[in-house]
Parts: C-alpha cells; sequence; structure tokens
C-alpha cells in the first residue's frame, strides 16, 4: 500500500525557489514539506559548468534571512560556491525537504490538493510549484538538426571546455549562456558563435547590483528597464574574450547538415560539435491534470498566484511570476508575498 502523507503547504521544488519559499512558510509557522527530485541539496547550481560565474558579488546573491559568504580568489562566485551556501542554507532553517521524490501528478480531490509521487502520495491545502526550469532544456526546430553527424549538446549537458580541447564548436544562441560558454571554449577550441540577432553587450560597469536596482525599481513602478542598455552581462571571462577578439557573433544559420551549418548565402563551416544554449522552458508538467493553462499555453497568474485556482502558486520562473524572481537575492520578496497570501488563505 502506498504511502500517504499530509500538509499544509506543499512545495514541490528544492533549489533557491523553495528554499525562499520553505524560510517565509517556517516564518510564518505553517505545517509544510518540501518535494525534491534531487538526490542532493543545491538545486540547478550543482549541474552547471565548471567556469560559470554569478553575475553579482555574494552580498547580491543571498537568499531571505542568510547572506551568502564571500568566496575567496575572486568577487563573483562560482556554481559550486552557489550550491554549497544553498545545502547550508537549507540545514540552517531546519527545512523539510524530502530526496529523492519526483511529483509526477497534481489533482484536485476530497482532501483538497493532491501530490502523486514516486514515492507516495500527498495531501495538501495549498501548493507552491518552485520546479524551475533546469529540466526542460529547448532546442530550437532548425531544419537538418538530425541529420548532424558530430555531439550535439545543450547548456543543461555541458561541463567543462576540456570536453572539446582542439575541436571545432558552434555555440547557438545569444544569451548570457551563449556568451560564456562560447568565452569559456574560446581559449582551446575553434569556436563559432551564432547568434539571432547581433549580440548587445550591457555596459562593463552593469553586473547583477545594478540589474537587481532596476528591477526594484520596475516593482516601485518607474517602468524603468535594461532592454534598451542590451542583453548580455560582460563578466570578466566574457570581457577578456570579446576584447582579445576571441568573442565574435555570426549570423544565425539556415539549417545544419551532416557536417555542419550553413547560412542562407550558401556558406558551410565543417564542426566536431553544436552547444544548444537555447534556454528553457517552465518545469509544470505536474500540473497538467488540473488544465490550468491558458490557450497560448501559460498558466495565467496574479503576481504568483493561478487565477485558475487560488491555492497554487508558481515561483521562481521569471518575470512572469514576480521580477527577478528567477534570481537567487529577487526571489525571496516573491517568496514573501506568495507566503503572506497562503497565510490568509488558510486562516
Amino acid at each position: 500500500m502506498s504511502t500517504v502523507r499530509h500538509a499544509r503547504v506543499l512545495v514541490v521544488g528544492g533549489g533557491q525557489a523553495g528554499l525562499a519559499a520553505g524560510y517565509h512558510l517556517r516564518r510564518a509557522e505553517l505545517d509544510f514539506a518540501i518535494l525534491d527530485a534531487s538526490p542532493g541539496p543545491g538545486g540547478a547550481w550543482q549541474h552547471y559548468w565548471d567556469t560559470l560565474r554569478l553575475f553579482s558579488p555574494a552580498a547580491y546573491a543571498s537568499l531571505p534571512g542568510r547572506p551568502m559568504p564571500h568566496q575567496a580568489g575572486g568577487e563573483y562566485p562560482d556554481a559550486a560556491h552557489v550550491a554549497a551556501y544553498l545545502a547550508d542554507y537549507e540545514k540552517r532553517y531546519d527545512l523539510p525537504v524530502q530526496r529523492s521524490v519526483r511529483v509526477e501528478r497534481i489533482e484536485r480531490g476530497p482532501h483538497g490538493l493532491t501530490a502523486r509521487t514516486d514515492a507516495g502520495t500527498w495531501h495538501a491545502d495549498a501548493l507552491v510549484m518552485a520546479t524551475g526550469t533546469w529540466e526542460r532544456p529547448f532546442i530550437p526546430a532548425i531544419p537538418g538538426t538530425a541529420s548532424f553527424t558530430g555531439r550535439q549538446l545543450h547548456t543543461h549537458g555541458y561541463r567543462t571546455a576540456a570536453d572539446f580541447t582542439g575541436r571545432r564548436v558552434l555555440v547557438v544562441g545569444g544569451g548570457n549562456s551563449g556568451a560564456q560558454i562560447a568565452a569559456d571554449l574560446a581559449p582551446t577550441a575553434t569556436v563559432r558563435w551564432a547568434t539571432p540577432r547581433p549580440p548587445r553587450f550591457l555596459p562593463d560597469d552593469i553586473d547583477g547590483r545594478a540589474l537587481f536596482d532596476l528591477a526594484t525599481r520596475r516593482v516601485q513602478g518607474d517602468g524603468t528597464g535594461i532592454s534598451t542598455l542590451g542583453d548580455i552581462v560582460a563578466v570578466d571571462p566574457v570581457r577578456r574574450a570579446r576584447d582579445t577578439g576571441l568573442l565574435h557573433a555570426h549570423p544565425m544559420f539556415e539549417r545544419l547538415t551532416p557536417a555542419g551549418p550553413r547560412w542562407s548565402d550558401g556558406s558551410t563551416w565543417e564542426c566536431d560539435a553544436v552547444v544548444w544554449c537555447t534556454g528553457f522552458r517552465p518545469d509544470l508538467a505536474p500540473l497538467a491534470p488540473l488544465a490550468l493553462r491558458a490557450p497560448g499555453g501559460r498558466i495565467p497568474t496574479d503576481g504568483t498566484r493561478s487565477l485558475q485556482d487560488g491555492r497554487i502558486h508558481l515561483l521562481g520562473y521569471g518575470d512572469w511570476t514576480g521580477p527577478a524572481s528567477a534570481t537567487l537575492i529577487g526571489v525571496g520578496r516573491t517568496a514573501r508575498t506568495a507566503v503572506a497570501e497562503i497565510s490568509g488563505l488558510l486562516r
């Protein structure tokens, strides 16, 4: 017989968003549990590539209640440091994370909301979805992708430039991941960086501190944005590669051939591997039985709260669920608001 457990609030996902929700749920003295599919703490940060650095100093990349310690050897912490911080945070606040528990379906029932997992069933009065995007890498439908005979991987699977030493590598994607991975590969591999439009680097003095300040001002209603400034944060490795001529963007190609990309002018480039730095999608499959999606595919929300079912909050999926809510420092603010609404609902 499968195990059945109960919690007033169930949090799905034990990464930064789930932990921020847990912090505020603890302070609100609500009974809750956090279900995380990963075997260990650290969220997606435990899976990122070796040289990834935050855009912000540690002090500007902290969850509520616990400043991130400075990392020796650099102002901007790496992914391993962030993963260790999240593990310590979880332990420090004694957050009730259940691992490895994968939530398969969320259903409505006589006991409120029911979560079917691979380790039994949970009943809850309210739910916070905090699964992030890491498990849903997106690769666009480029003609010929299946015909390419070299190696293909997504940002999701990239770990170290050493795997590509001496190789010819096509990096696809004009965002921060594309710029950072192209810069990481450039010293040891022959790289072509293909972007849908010319990359726009933010001014070199803009980092996560300024981005968070701009997001805060948007919340306060002055309409300030960064879209006119650029898209890519010029962290040190990206800046060095750009300034030494190693980071040069090419237009997006028309299709992949068995040997590599082909552009609309007929030019080609043979390569050994393609790294797709083309983003992720929200990992919301467990909510499918509730039919919360609008015709466009997105779940309509008021802040983090589902308009279709007010017992369900979506946390940490980007500006859709709160300005800067996909960042370490930004998610605390939206988590606080979500928990306040849940507390009001349950009390």
